[in-house]
């Protein structure tokens, strides 16, 4: 197998690539340690299909400046939002690993986060509700095509919803325009203007 490593040039976009046939967790392990030393890739397992992703700047920036936000709101109306990133959620017996952009406890830690956050500047081509539902993470929230599309977990499927249960105040369209603000200190000054008013 090769993993073509993608130059100066192509570094700044993000690219999936999902591998054809069907693979063993132990297969994915062998994969896993023969990509070990590739900076910047990800690797999604979900019921032996495996989808390898790359990082670009845009993809970076936007997960970046989300989660600023996010945290800066919890901050000012006083929700305890507790932040684990991208560490991975992996679990052999649910045949499933992966890596949201972001993710966060609320209150206190659990199990599981109880949001997860995805960033998707290309379509993939794995079942993302699918791979967040074997974790029973409430709440995911995906950003595709400059807007954020926000599901949460009910009755085991997710549902698509219009305002966070965890931030019923939040204005999802205030934050999704901070996000592509070209100057974060603009953002962050007309996020905080419209969450006071």
């Amino acid at each position: 197998m090769t993993i073509q490593i993608l130059d100066k040039n192509t570094a700044t976009l993000e690219q999936r690539f999902l591998l054809p046939g069907y693979y063993t967790w132990e297969e994915l392990e062998k994969i896993e340690t023969l990509t070990a030393d590739a900076a910047g890739l990800r690797i999604t397992y979900l019921d032996g299909c495996i989808e390898f992703m790359t990082l670009g700047e845009q993809h970076e920036m936007i997960k970046t400046i989300l989660g600023f936000l996010l945290e800066l709101y919890s901050c000012e109306i006083g929700i305890n939002l507790i932040p684990v990133g991208s560490a991975t959620r992996r679990s052999k017996e649910k045949s499933a690993s992966f890596e949201p952009d972001e993710s966060y406890y609320i209150g206190e830690k659990k199990e599981n986060p109880d949001l997860a956050i995805e960033v998707n500047i290309t379509s993939g081509s794995i079942d993302k509700l699918e791979k967040y539902k074997r974790f029973n993470i409430t709440e995911v929230w995906f950003w595709e095509d400059n807007k954020l599309f926000l599901y949460r977990l009910k009755n085991d499927n997710y549902e698509p919803i219009q305002q966070s249960e965890f931030f019923p105040d939040l204005d999802i369209e205030l934050l999704a325009i901070c996000v592509l603000m070209p100057s974060i200190i603009d953002a962050r000054r007309q996020f905080i203007q419209g969450i006071k008013k």
